[in-house]
């Protein structure tokens, strides 16, 4: 995400976390967002316990529609791979 859709992302994060809890609970997902943190070329979703893929998806989804935010410049989420 470049440093414009960052900050337009952020300025309504709580917005964001109440709107992808509903929609992750409507899909009977039991994970729950907790915050949203900016960082230098990117922002982190920190979820209550290690999401579905079928979770991050969804997440994805939402963030790629989300009003003025240029979803090209969107990676697609991940779980972390252990060493």
């Amino acid at each position: 995400m470049d440093n414009e859709n960052k900050i337009k992302f952020m300025t309504l994060s709580s917005d964001h976390v109440i709107n992808l809890n509903k929609t992750l609970k409507n899909i009977k997902s039991d994970i729950i967002i907790d915050y949203i943190c900016i960082k230098q070329n990117s922002i982190t979703i920190v979820t209550s316990k290690v999401a579905l893929s079928s979770d991050l998806q969804v997440i994805e989804n939402y963030v790629k529609n989300v009003e003025n935010t240029n979803f090209e410049d969107i990676e697609t989420p991940y779980l972390p791979q252990s060493k």
